[in-house]
């Protein structure tokens, strides 16, 4: 740093903490700011600047359905949450040439371990890749359409038709994850894309996060 040897310092994090050789190994997170002074509680001649980085709580995910249907004016929120898990299955068998099949199955056993809301259909299958954007809070099918793996590349909102079972409630990227969170605590995601062999799974769990 271009310092004297005759000259004294100090290195002290933001906090004005003096690192010394006992506490050194304590600074185990890379990025960390730290502060070259004359003294610990020099005054600083500039502002300075500090890069933060951080993972939203798991609860931004959890809660969100709690906090949604809760805000639903007094109605039964259960048949919304329902409807949005239905939703996935009616974008998936959209383009369906032959018989185009949804069946909701509620499970009171213990086959899944826990009861469970089991949405199944024939549909076009996700890959990985779309797996993974699903899950991506307030990724929607609107933002997913530059990716070429998107599993609405080329939607096109259809033109509002009353009782019309179009797919286009999920209108945000949250709709799937919130219901999912409303109704229970995991959600599974089994699949195959209709041209694969590959079947993938996807597992968002409270009890996991």
């Amino acid at each position: 740093f271009g310092i004297p040897s005759d000259e004294t310092f100090v290195i002290t994090t933001t906090n004005r903490k003096e690192i010394t050789e006992d506490n050194f190994s304590e600074l185990v997170h890379d990025g960390v700011t730290l502060y070259l002074l004359q003294s610990v509680d020099q005054m600083l001649l500039l502002a300075t600047k500090e890069r933060i980085d951080f993972l939203p709580h798991y609860d931004t995910l959890v809660k969100s359905g709690m906090y949604e249907y809760y805000a639903s004016e007094g109605q039964n929120p259960l048949p919304f949450a329902l409807a949005e898990l239905i939703d996935n299955s009616l974008s998936a068998t959209s383009q369906n040439t032959g018989i185009r099949s949804i069946q909701i199955k509620l499970l009171f056993d213990e086959s899944q371990g826990k009861p469970a809301v089991a949405v199944i259909d024939n549909g076009s299958g996700m890959t990985s890749k779309q797996l993974n954007n699903w899950a991506v809070y307030r990724l929607s099918k609107f933002t997913r359409q530059g990716d070429f793996e998107s599993d609405h590349s080329g939607y096109v909102r259809p033109l509002p038709v009353p009782r019309s079972l179009n797919s286009d409630i999920s209108y945000f990227g949250v709709g799937g994850k919130q219901a999912v969170f409303f109704v229970g605590q995991s959600a599974r995601m089994i699949s195959k894309p209709a041209a694969s062999q590959d079947v993938h799974e996807l597992v968002l769990s409270k009890e996991d996060f």
